[in-house]
């Protein structure tokens, strides 16, 4: 990343305590984003900035949001908040907090002045009331507002949360809308909430006028192409050469993370390994602290570690499953090669998404270089087998991971080339390392010759947890308890329906008899009175004698 001069060369100056800060920060120069943003910013200007990933934004919003303050007529109570930070994920929101922390140790008076959170939260806080104050009511002297990776709050939904936060504050205010990406929701987000903004895009360095590259010139970026059962081989041979590197694992969902994360552990050894992805509530914060304070690593992750996050040094960004759009893509490999350091960035690719190259080549204007297989990786899908057969839990996390690998491939935005019938299920399944398959709406009616299932009773794999299995064991006995009793109700119930039914029958026999007998009875004095009519008529017997045998009188 090239700099642009010493901060003492910004038009406006900038306070001697936020240089002191700058100073023992190591932050000696500018960067492109920093200087075109921050006299504006400072100048009273609402800004829409977009600026490749690592570029340096967050400081671009940071020291702006602290001159703005300092220089306010009135100064801030307790209860007031100056400025409100908006960020797709509580890790960047950490991130963005640890860096106001290190300028208001100058600042005390700011300390609970600035507030940095998620929309969901900010909008849940501003709605409740401490001590019989509305909340709301403490952003009514806001300074300056900053959404920050504006195109990622909305990819997630925040739209109705971000309207309800923007309805509460002041009109009167400093906004700054920052991301990698511009997109239409985002231009939709710039009309509504800046006034006439200045819009900023900063390119790197020996980039041409024309182009639009969103990843970092220092990045090198690799792409590999294997088979589906042949994947997770390649990623363990290559964390294995790459021991003593700082390594992000990117899988698509939560399931992948918990199964393919957990099992690498095994697998790849003497080297510290960690999961992360967002359905993990208390420990994530932890994990993430943990693992950018190491020097070397694996953090294997979701979607939800691609965007803003800081961590120093990564090596590798690996893309064990390409991202769900291009914009994520880019993201992703922004976690390396951030401030002006060189990083590298390797995603595997199926033979028939080959041709995902070509289109981030044209749509992002990403160069790719093609990294040739690793031809001494052990084929390691027995190992893992064997710990599925090993551990109940290993078991069911490959069949959670398997079937919501197949659903996100489903929604995959690029379908044009990530479709779902061109995928091999067979070798997919053997890629996860299976024992038999899933029963789901994708595959039903469908033959997988290529895959074999292990001629083993999964019911009886027991958990390794003892605890686990104890609860397992007494499920099972309470089923298989609820099943007889089941069976005896339904006993006990038939016997007297069915004596009931061999009543009904009995009866319905009687009656069917006594209309028999009824019947024949009619018939008789039917054919009775036949013959008396036809005596009449014949003259032998007279009218008097035919009323009288007709009647019985």
């Amino acid at each position: 990343m090239a700099d642009c001069g010493g901060w003492e060369s910004l038009p406006l100056g900038l306070h001697p305590r936020v240089l002191e800060s700058l100073r023992e920060l190591s932050f000696t120069h500018m960067t492109p984003v920093q200087s075109a943003t921050i006299p504006l910013f400072m100048n009273n200007k609402d800004v829409a900035v977009e600026a490749v990933t690592g570029s340096g934004k967050t400081l671009a919003f940071v020291i702006p949001t602290l001159e703005i303050l300092l220089k306010r007529e009135e100064k801030l109570k307790k209860m007031q908040v100056g400025a409100l930070i908006i960020t797709p994920t509580r890790e960047l929101a950490v991130q963005i907090d640890e860096v106001f922390r290190q300028f208001t140790v100058h600042f005390p008076q700011f300390r609970g002045n600035i507030v940095v959170g998620t929309p969901g939260r900010l909008e849940d806080m501003l709605r409740r009331r401490a001590d019989g104050v509305e909340l709301a009511g403490c952003v009514r002297s806001l300074d300056v507002l900053v959404l920050d990776e504006a195109d990622r709050l909305l990819d997630l939904g925040f739209e109705a949360s971000l309207n309800t936060i923007l309805g509460l504050l002041p009109k009167q205010r400093r906004t700054g809308l920052f991301s990698a990406t511009q997109t239409d929701e985002v231009e939709s987000l710039v009309r509504a909430g800046l006034r006439n903004p200045v819009r900023i895009t900063v390119k790197e360095k020996g980039l041409a006028a024309e182009s639009t590259q969103k990843t970092p010139i220092r990045l090198h970026n690799y792409y590999t192409i294997c088979r589906a059962d042949e994947k997770f081989n390649q990623l363990v041979a290559f964390l294995r050469q790459h021991k003593k590197q700082k390594h992000l694992v990117f899988f698509s969902t939560c399931a992948c993370v918990e199964y393919f994360g957990n099992t690498l552990g095994k697998l790849v050894k003497n080297v510290q390994i960690m999961c992360i992805h967002g359905k993990m509530k208390h420990k994530r914060q932890n994990i993430f602290m943990e693992f950018r304070q190491l020097e070397s690593g694996v953090l294997v992750c979701t979607d939800v570690m691609a965007r803003g996050i800081d961590i120093p040094e990564v090596d590798w960004v690996l893309q064990y499953d390409a991202p769900s759009s291009a914009s994520a893509f880019v993201h992703r490999c922004g976690r390396t090669a951030r401030i002006g350091h060189h990083g590298n960035a390797l995603v595997f690719l199926l033979p028939m998404e080959a041709t995902y190259v070509n289109f981030l080549s044209i749509n992002q204007k990403c160069p790719m270089q093609q990294m040739k297989l690793l031809k001494d990786s052990v084929d390691v899908l027995p190992s893992l087998k064997k710990l599925a057969v090993s551990d109940r839990a290993i078991f069911e996390k490959g069949m959670k991971a398997f079937v919501s690998f197949i659903q996100s491939y489903a929604k995959h935005q690029c379908s044009l080339i990530f479709r779902m019938k061109d995928l091999d299920f067979a070798a997919l399944a053997r890629g996860f390392a299976l024992l038999k398959l899933p029963k789901m709406p994708e595959m039903r009616g469908k033959n997988f010759p290529g895959f074999t299932p292990e001629d083993i009773d999964t019911n009886s794999i027991r958990y390794k947890d003892k605890n686990r299995e104890k609860q397992r064991q007494r499920l099972l006995a309470q089923q298989k308890q609820e099943k007889q009793n089941e069976t005896k109700k339904k006993f006990v119930k038939n016997k007297p329906w069915s004596k009931q039914k061999t009543k009904r029958n009995k009866k319905r026999k009687q009656a069917s008899k006594r209309k028999l007998s009824d019947d024949e009875d009619d018939i008789d004095e039917l054919l009775n009175d036949t013959r008396l009519l036809k005596k009449l008529k014949q003259g032998k017997i007279s009218k008097e004698d035919f009323e009288k045998q007709l009647t019985g009188t």
